[in-house]
């Protein structure tokens, strides 16, 4: 029987991948009791290492990971000894096997293991303190953890995507993308307690290194989840985000095709930001990643919404061709993630007829991107743009109030729907040459798109931002 089982419950299971990376084990059902010695000794050396680092030391940056999940615990109390041969003995006591017919025996509160420990908020992210007896059973001063899940506990860090405040988790269908994911965390945690985050590119986030398991651990459907929160004395909390099922598919599509590719390089170019200095502080890479996750609360940016936003600039330094990647990438996304089929041309044909035919195309335009996205104020204007075009004796059909009713009634995907026939009405607009914008495309931005664009979408996305520090060896640690 294996020394750890890996459970369901998201912050066990990253610490269990954890411990499986640290271990090389090829998951945690191959951990050893040998095994668990030999990470429980890793684990106590940086504990200690980074609860007596001082203030100005880069290994300082790894306590303050510790103190954002375990507050109250013995590494990162304020009145720890500084003295790492007093503290050790106390570091070391969270990891030894259970001590038989010392005290009683209940079943792990994780993965039912018999266990004679009980631990509370002090050593466990998240789980209420020893004095919160109405959450427990009854008389039992703490939770139930068996050895090989107290070690996962406090392996999480290593298998989370951390920052100097909280942490993020990974859940997902396939076992090899959240093996891959603690691998890329365990490697970051080392550059981390080598060099502090100041060492970290300013693209990884947590989003963009599940991109990057995803490719290398699975070419099918995958649903993934990311769990981050903050476990502080003051105002813990907790953000769940989830990308549906068919991204990792998309995904796919986008790196097979030249003008997905070229869409996806214009997102990313777009969300880019630097500083004064030219240094990145914001990766579009990292920010592209993040559109594909949505928020539990409903507190996400949409993909779709941040391209209606790039296409609704009228002045924005899109050429045809830039245009026309960034529609098919918006297309694309809803037909393979939504499983959205819609014809959107004719009605997006009858608004592009009514703006080009006005005295003031770009006042038309204007008004129209007012009301892209309402039902009532897209299906007034398109009474209205019927109307007109009929009145000026428009020579060719006109999609009529029946193609109107998926993007003016409220029903299921309709607000996407109406994104989409903004984005195909934009482009219709540049492929005849209607003037609306008073700027032209950037020739400059042309050649440094073309020159991206070189090289396949995801080795461009997501290698160069971990190659400098993904492929250090743990021994080097």
């Amino acid at each position: 029987m294996s020394a750890l089982i890996v459970t369901s419950h998201p912050l066990q299971r990253a610490g269990a991948w954890a411990v499986a990376v640290l271990a090389k084990r090829a998951d945690p059902g191959r951990v050893s009791e040998s095994d668990l010695d030999a990470v429980a000794s890793v684990l106590a050396a940086d504990l200690v290492a980074a609860a007596t680092a001082s203030k100005d030391s880069t290994r300082y940056d790894w306590w303050k990971v510790l103190f954002a999940l375990y507050p109250n615990s013995k590494a990162t109390h304020s009145k720890r000894p500084s003295d790492p041969n007093v503290l050790r003995p106390d570091i070391e006591s969270l990891f030894v096997p259970d001590t038989p017919g010392t005290a009683t025996v209940r079943p792990c509160t994780f993965c039912a293991t018999s266990t004679t420990v009980v631990w509370a908020k002090s050593n466990l992210p998240l789980f209420d303190t020893s004095k919160a007896l109405n959450a427990l059973p009854p008389g039992v001063p703490g939770w139930p953890v068996c050895r090989g899940c107290r070690i996962a506990m406090w392996a999480l860090p290593y298998g989370s995507w951390v920052t100097a405040g909280s942490a993020t988790v990974l859940s997902s269908d396939e076992a090899d993308t959240e093996r891959e994911f603690a691998r890329r965390n365990v490697l970051r945690a080392r550059r981390v307690m080598q060099a502090g985050f100041t060492g970290l590119p300013a693209g990884a986030r947590p989003e963009l290194v599940v991109l990057v398991a995803l490719r290398d651990a699975t070419d099918g459907l995958c649903a993934t989840t990311l769990f981050s929160f903050k476990n502080d004395n003051q105002e813990p909390w907790l953000r769940v985000t989830r990308m549906r099922r068919a991204v990792p598919a998309f995904l796919a599509t986008v790196d097979g095709n030249a003008l997905l590719r070229r869409g996806w390089q214009l997102l990313r170019r777009a969300l880019n930001c630097d500083d004064a200095q030219g240094r990145t502080t914001t990766s579009g890479a990292g920010e592209a990643a993040r559109l594909l996750f949505e928020a539990e609360d409903g507190r996400s940016r949409p993909l779709l919404g941040q391209l209606h936003r790039l296409l609704a600039d009228a002045d924005g330094p899109w050429s045809l061709r830039d245009r026309e990647a960034l529609v098919r990438l918006a297309f694309t996304y809803a037909e393979e993630v939504f499983g959205m089929e819609t014809d959107l041309e004719p009605v997006a044909t009858l608004i592009a007829d009514w703006i080009a035919q006005g005295s003031s195309p770009r006042g038309r335009l204007a008004e129209y991107r007012k009301a892209a996205l309402s039902d009532y104020q897209l299906g007034a204007l398109l009474v209205q743009a019927y109307t007109r075009l009929q009145l000026n004796g428009h020579e060719t059909p006109l999609a009529g109030p029946e193609l109107w009713k998926p993007l003016i009634q409220r029903q299921p995907r309709a607000w996407e729907q109406r994104m989409l026939l903004f984005a195909q009405v934009s482009v219709i607009l540049q492929q005849r040459g209607v003037r609306v914008s008073g700027k032209t495309a950037d020739s400059e931005q042309e050649r440094e798109i073309k020159a991206l664009l070189d090289r396949p979408a995801f080795a461009e996305d997501h290698g160069d931002e971990y190659d400098g520090y993904y492929d250090y060896e743990m021994e080097q640690s």
